[in-house]
């Protein structure tokens, strides 16, 4: 069908103008200044509680239970009673060596002052002497004996469930009662061997565990162990956290993430990367002229971190740059700057406030 020529460049120019609009319009990115903050490489694990004191209280002697001065999970301190059995025996023995330790200590006042009027002979002094040097000891014994009928705690802590009821018979090695001291906490777990010469007492760490899934429990190394496991190629580490609300508990499972290797660092968000083989880019923001370009620069990057990337050369700290819009960005292409992400603003709040 023939077409005027004027009808013709009409119908062109009608398609050509929003095109030509469409590249007139510079494309909207959204950027994210580089920032130095601390940096480390975490180191994965998974560690058992322990508590920082443990002991099961047991007696010594076989006797009856009389009295039992504590309640279920109650906090005690040391020294603090805990279990009582019948000494009564025992007691009656201690009275009678009392009394025949009176009796020589009597005795040897009587022969001490005769000695001094020269009507005792020296020999039967020093052997008064004796008699109640060993009546004292036997004194001693029967209160160390006597000790072993009180069961007391050894350090402050908790007790757990107590086991026996008054009356109870009871023989030695019976347990009686927990008492774990829960104030610190010891973290125990082991990596592999290779991460031996990045650990060092001191280094911080995080820990987290089912129990409390919202919240962050924050400890160090305290000391590494002194061998390497043969058959796993693994080393014992143990840490301390602190647990002053008691919230943790030994045999706890905690998943353990070590800072090691902690220092300064720029770091941009992962997505603000442009892979190239083995070469990684990023589109800088220049805001030095009246309009925003953009600059094609090459990166060497660090670790990685969920969202986030360590860069060791090629940005600096406060650089602009694009994180999101860069399916449209190219070298010296003129933009629009949406906005800037940080912490209180994020990608999406961004989009939805300039729709």
């Amino acid at each position: 069908m023939f077409v005027p020529a004027r009808r013709f460049l009409l119908i062109l120019t009608l398609f050509t103008l929003p095109a030509q609009a469409v590249a007139q319009t510079p494309p909207s990115v959204i950027g994210s200044r580089a920032e130095v903050t601390t940096w480390s490489d975490p180191l994965d694990a998974l560690g058992t509680l322990r508590a920082d004191e443990s002991v099961t209280l047991s007696a010594t002697v076989t006797d009856i239970v009389t009295e039992i001065t504590f309640q279920d999970g109650e906090q005690v301190e040391r020294g603090q009673l805990l279990v009582r059995l019948d000494d009564s025996e025992e007691q009656a023995q201690l009275r009678s060596a009392e009394a025949i330790s009176d009796e020589r200590r009597n005795a040897l006042g009587r022969a001490t002052q005769l000695q001094a009027r020269n009507l005792a002979a020296r020999a039967d002094v020093e052997d008064f002497q004796a008699q109640l040097r060993q009546a004292e000891a036997d004194i001693q014994a029967l209160e160390a004996r006597l000790a072993n009928y009180r069961i007391r705690a050894p350090f402050s802590g908790r007790v757990g469930f107590r086991n026996i009821s008054e009356g109870a018979l009871v023989t030695p090695g019976l347990a009686l009662v927990t008492l774990d001291k829960l104030d610190v906490m010891k973290l125990d777990f082991s990596v592999p061997e290779s991460y031996l010469g990045r650990l060092s007492p001191g280094l911080s760490l995080s820990a987290t565990t089912a129990a409390y899934p919202d919240d962050v429990f924050s400890g160090e190394i305290a000391s590494i162990g002194t061998r390497v496991d043969p058959t796993s190629r693994s080393i014992d580490v143990r840490a301390e956290l602190d647990n002053a609300d008691g919230r943790l508990r030994p045999g706890m499972l905690m998943e353990v993430i070590v800072q090691q290797r902690v220092r300064q660092a720029v770091v941009l968000p992962e997505a603000a990367l442009e892979p190239s083989g083995d070469q990684h880019y990023v589109m800088l923001i220049d805001q030095s002229g009246d309009a925003l370009r953009l600059e094609r620069r090459e990166v060497t990057i660090g670790e990685r971190r969920v969202g986030d990337v360590e860069i060791l050369e090629g940005v600096a700290e406060g650089d602009l740059v694009v994180v999101h819009g860069l399916q449209l960005a190219r070298d010296g292409l003129e933009v629009r700057l949406l906005g800037i992400v940080d912490d209180d603003t994020g990608i999406r709040t961004l989009l939805e406030a300039n729709r």
